[in-house]
């Protein structure tokens, strides 16, 4: 008993000692393409949220987490202009009439996303596409109004500028800015007395380009283009959900110290319990179990892998899987680079388009990663694992 209590001391004071250490660790940088106005990681937009009286100086910045149905069919949003960056949308019918009421009322629409949904697609007559310059680290980007400061060419971050309209009405749409090989990356639709502007780069509203120079000068540019309002809405659902989901447990354990008091609490109790448990049982005689060749096997190299902490290499390996699969049960040809892949595995396999290009864009962004850290690593693998669900 009096060894169990001297365990028990040590177990704690190096647990302690290792939450502390936790705590004060530096940081990875945090990649993930968020676009949340709450992350102030480089690809989230908490700069541009609260700065954007800067560009509307005496507008009001209304933000709402509910469908674009649900937020313009109020009556008290009028004469506002609404304003959607998120990595992709996907509107219902009844949300696209809405929008289109909503435009010829005379109020814009500013939209900056990679992937616009099928209706939006097949109604607006477009198409997005990413391409990867693995040569040059740099994409220029220009306004085609020679009256702009910004017509001239813009150097930005390959990785921000990625995407382009490959395919749009051009009776109708009209093209804003371009890409160095000259595919439009801003246009817009005019719908009675309002304005439709569509960017396919939405990235180039993130923190991250916001805080370069030319970034921030493209970004404040492109949405100058938006008429002067009394409000501006913000629409957060595409980035953050419905405001329902937020739990209180959830916003609890999204403050880090209460997190650690909450894991210190439970740490805690399960010692006291297993404490009182070894305190009070009387002793059972352990049967060993039949060992488990395979199994032990399995275990083992678990644990290598755990011990060697290479995410990037595990995340290689999920990834030439994943390829191998799709080759041997599919027959499909397994460059990801290549726009076609993505077409293939959407008509062939039955995915959604837009779960197939969120998979697409971030196996590509993998693996060209040197680190992986293990939000990314376990962000592959519920990728994977939702690809194989929808896929089989």
């Amino acid at each position: 008993m009096r060894s169990l209590k001297i365990y028990l001391i040590i177990g704690t004071i190096l647990l302690i000692i290792y939450l502390v250490a936790k705590v004060n660790q530096p940081k990875a940088v945090d990649w993930t393409e968020t676009l949340s106005s709450k992350d102030k990681i480089p690809y989230g937009t908490y700069i541009l949220a609260n700065r954007l009286n800067d560009i509307f100086p005496g507008a009001r910045i209304s933000t709402y987490r509910q469908p674009v149905y649900n937020v313009i069919a109020e009556d008290s949003i009028k004469q506002a202009s609404y304003l959607i960056i998120c990595p992709g949308v996907d509107f219902s019918q009844p949300d696209y009439s809405q929008l289109i009421k909503y435009l010829k009322e005379g109020n814009d629409v500013f939209i900056s996303a990679e992937y616009f949904g099928k209706l939006f697609e097949k109604k607006l007559s477009i198409e997005t596409k990413t391409f990867y310059n693995l040569v040059s680290k740099r994409q220029q980007v220009r306004y085609l109004s020679p009256n702009l400061e910004a017509h001239k060419p813009l150097s930005i971050d390959k990785d921000v500028a990625t995407s382009y309209f490959s395919k749009f009405d051009t009776l109708h749409a009209v093209v804003l800015s371009e890409n160095a090989d000259h595919k439009a990356n801003f246009i817009k639709y005019v719908f009675g007395k309002g304005n439709l502007y569509l960017c396919a780069n939405p990235k180039l509203f993130s923190n991250y380009s916001l805080l370069k120079p030319d970034g921030a000068l493209y970004a404040a540019t492109a949405l100058s283009f938006i008429k002067g309002t009394r409000q501006i809405i913000l629409d957060e659902y595409y980035t953050q959900g419905d405001r329902g989901d937020d739990t209180p447990m959830r916003l609890f354990l999204s403050i880090p110290t209460l997190q650690w008091a909450y894991y210190i609490a439970l740490f805690s109790l399960l010692v006291f319990v297993l404490y009182e448990i070894k305190r009070r049982q009387r002793i059972i005689p352990v049967i060993e179990p039949l060992s488990n060749a395979t199994l032990d096997f399995v275990t083992v190299v678990g644990h290598v892998y755990y011990e060697q902490r290479d995410n990037a290499d595990i995340a290689q390996k999920k990834i030439l899987y994943l390829l191998t699969w799709l080759r041997d049960e599919h027959q499909i040809k397994t460059a990801i680079a290549h726009e076609k892949f993505k077409e293939k595995i959407t008509n062939k396999l039955g995915l959604e388009p837009m779960f197939a290009n969120e998979l697409v864009n971030y196996l590509k962004y993998i693996t060209v990663q040197e680190k992986v850290n293990d939000r990314e690593l376990i962000e592959l693998n519920k990728l994977i694992e939702k690809f194989y669900k929808q896929a089989r």
